[in-house]
């Protein structure tokens, strides 16, 4: 029994009041967001294959065969008959020669349709672009399919996981130091202790991964993607438009401006034909998916295009991103700029959200990203189980609140935590006016009524 106890008690400095009031914080922090921890996994390590799930969608249109093809604008002139009113968007070319083209066409309304096209000029299907699966799972992700509120609840459960990441470092933190328990778990022990070593090593090897997780998934969210926003053109430090959406928009959610207006008709070009184009952005050898827009079509970030029609990549990986414009009279190239021409923040972000999304290396990315989503729900169901096996029965069993403690240290970085996460700041000074409300209604309360 005595072996027991020493196998999960703390070292002697652990057993300080400042070690048990972090303790509490990582409690309820891990409380707090464990129902989001669990769904954002399942769904990010599922979001990671995107480029799979899409192609597995699309799989009815590949490999048709190149006999009897036609050329780009046969392909979309079909798109277009096949939707009457609709103007056309863009042209999606195929990954390999056979495969069906992806023409995009836009109804008067502003409702967008992928509309497949088979190499010899077949309108196969027509799909509602923010109803695909990828798109669907991404908003799930990215906003519990709850809009501007659902991206607020998330990208709060973040800035706490954030939290109880940073709060179980400093509890991991062996006192003093030992391999066994701390870098690698005790395997002859059993129980609870076994789980307590097993939630305390797997954090320790997965905090980094998932707080460059995290940190690379805020300039998406809603507050703080639009505080950086405004700090990146308001401040001046980058010129030009950012290339990602942020709050509900993000993660394929639709675009309601665009589809709350009619969309603009723009005149067909008088020079070369798509087709012209479709050809030079074949010999540019961009990433896939490429696409073709013509002047004035609507993009996935940012306004529509200007008056040049521009060929550009969506590849997840934005480090292989290039775009190049033409003029449509001539066909002349009027510009071109990659990933190495953004300033050196738009590089930044794009990198960490290439890394979020799994896509900066290839396969090799998304298992890691699957991996570390993976220990984080088994984190998560230890950290549970210890908690059960812990509580008294019919209690909450969080560890009590301490009195007295010296927290200088310990404030200043609450405080720097809520500056740099603002639904955190400001969710933990709900709870200080909800603690102190409760406080002073337990000091009015007549001591009858007073519990105990």
């Amino acid at each position: 029994m005595r072996a027991r106890a020493s196998s999960e008690a703390p070292a002697a400095p652990a057993a300080g009041a400042l070690y048990r009031t972090i303790w509490r914080w990582h409690f309820y922090a891990g409380l707090f967001v464990l129902p989001f921890v669990l769904i954002l996994s399942v769904t990010g390590a599922i979001y990671l294959f995107k480029p799979q799930i899409d192609r597995w969608e699309e799989r009815a249109w590949l490999d048709l065969g190149t006999h009897g093809a036609v050329s780009a604008d046969r392909q979309r002139d079909a798109a277009l008959a096949a939707h009457p009113g609709a103007r056309f968007n863009h042209y999606r070319l195929p990954r390999a020669d056979g495969d069906a083209a992806l023409i995009q066409v836009v109804a008067p309304d502003g409702a967008k349709r992928d509309v497949f096209v088979s190499p010899r000029g077949e309108v196969l299907a027509a799909l509602d672009p923010d109803a695909r699966l990828s798109a669907t799972l991404g908003r799930l992700h990215g906003s519990l399919l709850l809009g501007q509120w659902g991206d607020w609840l998330v990208e709060l459960a973040a800035s706490w996981t954030i939290v109880m990441i940073l709060t179980g470092l400093y509890l991991w933190w062996p006192r003093p130091f030992r391999g066994a328990g701390t870098l690698w778990p005790r395997l002859a022990l059993r129980g609870r202790p076994l789980l307590k070593d097993l939630h305390r090593v797997t954090g320790f090897w997965i905090a980094g991964l998932v707080l460059v997780m995290l940190a690379s998934g805020l300039p998406w969210a809603g507050a703080w993607g639009s505080a950086f926003k405004w700090a990146r053109t308001e401040l001046g430090l980058v010129k030009g438009p950012q290339d990602w959406k942020i709050g509900a928009e993000s993660h394929g959610a639709h675009d309601h401006a665009a589809m709350m207006q009619p969309a603009p008709v723009a005149p067909v070009p008088a020079g070369p034909p798509l087709a012209a184009f479709v050809a030079k952005a074949m010999a540019e050898r961009i990433a896939f998916p490429v696409i073709v827009l013509p002047p004035h079509a609507l993009q996935r970030f940012g306004p529509p295009t200007g008056e040049d029609w521009t060929v550009t990549s969506e590849a997840q990986n934005r480090t292989l991103i290039r775009t190049v414009t033409y003029d449509p009279a001539t066909g002349a190239e009027t510009s071109r700029n990659g990933f190495a021409d953004k300033h050196v923040i738009d590089r930044v972000v794009g990198t960490g959200i290439a890394w979020h999304e799994g896509q900066l290396f290839g396969l090799a990315n998304q298992l890691l990203g699957a991996a570390t989503a993976l220990a984080l729900i088994g984190l998560s169901v230890a950290g549970v189980w210890m908690w059960l096996k812990r509580r008294p029965a019919g209690q909450l069993g969080a560890p009590p609140p301490v009195q007295g403690v010296r927290m200088s240290w310990a404030i200043a970085a609450l405080i720097v935590l809520g500056l740099l996460l603002p639904l955190f700041g400001a969710s933990v000074l709900a709870l200080l006016v909800v603690e102190r409300l409760v406080r002073e209604l337990r000091r009015l309360a007549p001591a009858s009524a007073r519990p105990g």
